[in-house]
């Protein structure tokens, strides 16, 4: 049972990169003519943020499916797909519609729904709860900016 939640926790990691990748487009017209934030990070950050939060959530999933019990690896990897959910509607809902109000709401969920999977994280392996807290914040803020895209445009 441990090698399939793992296995499901990597794919679940593998669809939300690829689910990202193909709808976030940060090069064409319309995004570039958006008003950005004024603190939005440059977009190097974003290059190298999103490779090292896959990564970390691969691990994790990994983690947690080994080493908590069962039903725990569960939950966790239930949150962990709503949470995917949330941050592919994001996607979606940003570049493809333009909807910038339900995007902002869609990724207040991720935000939200990572705080209880970094508890199960924290139980599986403290040093890769301090590793997985970049991602975390890194939610936080993407939220953020979502919020001031859709009151600037």
């Amino acid at each position: 049972m441990k090698n399939l939640l793992s296995v499901t926790g990597i794919g679940l990691v593998f669809i939300y990169a690829i689910g990202s990748s193909l709808w976030v487009n940060t090069r064409d017209n319309w995004y570039r003519s958006l008003n950005a934030p004024a603190w939005q990070p440059p977009d190097f950050i974003f290059g190298v943020i999103w490779p090292y939060n896959f990564v970390v959530l691969g691990i994790a999933a990994y983690i947690v499916s080994n080493r908590l019990s069962t039903p725990k690896a569960l939950i966790y990897l239930s949150l962990f797909a709503i949470s995917i959910i949330c941050a592919l509607t994001w996607a979606y809902q940003f570049y493809r519609p333009h909807n910038l109000v339900a995007a902002s709401i869609a990724l207040a969920l991720v935000a939200l729904f990572t705080l209880p999977m970094m508890f199960f994280i924290y139980q599986a392996s403290v040093y890769l709860f301090i590793c997985v807290i970049p991602y975390q914040l890194w939610v936080i803020t993407a939220s953020t900016l979502s919020y001031q895209y859709s009151k600037l445009n």
